[in-house]
């Protein structure tokens, strides 16, 4: 599998964030997106055309793995700075430091086989030990759920 090492500063993030665990994240997910993705043009100064679909956890062990267990899911954007946020519209600061980079190309039942194998043998077998930042993913603009296969870039969060 192809990776790079991407050591990232601080970001901003203007997105919609709702409270989702394993057992019901597609759902949930879905249901932000359609709230969100209207909105995009009011953001200002968006840093690049991707969205991005943010994972923030408390704390995440694989090993310790539970479908209940409930993170916060985001659906937004990068900006340059908070300026003028839409009313509505939540923001997140990520602090700065190192992503291992995978570019995917795929079904979403693939990502899912992929996001299982990256997090169960994966990072280990790389010595990748995960960091206590979100986990996201940068879809292109042609990103498409409804699309059979969808490229996109897995941002995973290491020391």
């Amino acid at each position: 599998m192809e990776y790079k090492i991407v050591e990232l500063g601080s970001i901003k993030i203007v997105g919609v964030k709702a409270e989702v665990s394993f057992t019901n994240n597609g759902q949930i997910t879905r249901q932000i997106a359609r709230k969100f993705m209207p909105r995009l043009s009011e953001i200002d100064e968006r840093a690049d055309d991707f969205t991005i679909s943010l994972q923030q956890y408390d704390t995440f062990d694989f090993e310790k793995f539970n479908p209940h267990q409930t993170f916060e899911k985001w659906i937004g954007v990068m900006v340059n700075n908070f300026n003028n946020i839409p009313e509505g519209l939540d923001t997140l600061t990520i602090s700065k430091g190192k992503y291992v980079v995978i570019n995917f190309k795929g079904s979403v039942q693939q990502f899912i086989e992929l996001w299982r194998e990256l997090h169960s043998t994966w990072l280990a077998s790389k010595n990748f030990e995960l960091d206590n930042r979100p986990h996201f993913e940068k879809l292109p603009p042609s990103y498409n759920p409804m699309q059979v296969e969808n490229e996109e870039e897995i941002w995973i969060p290491i020391r």
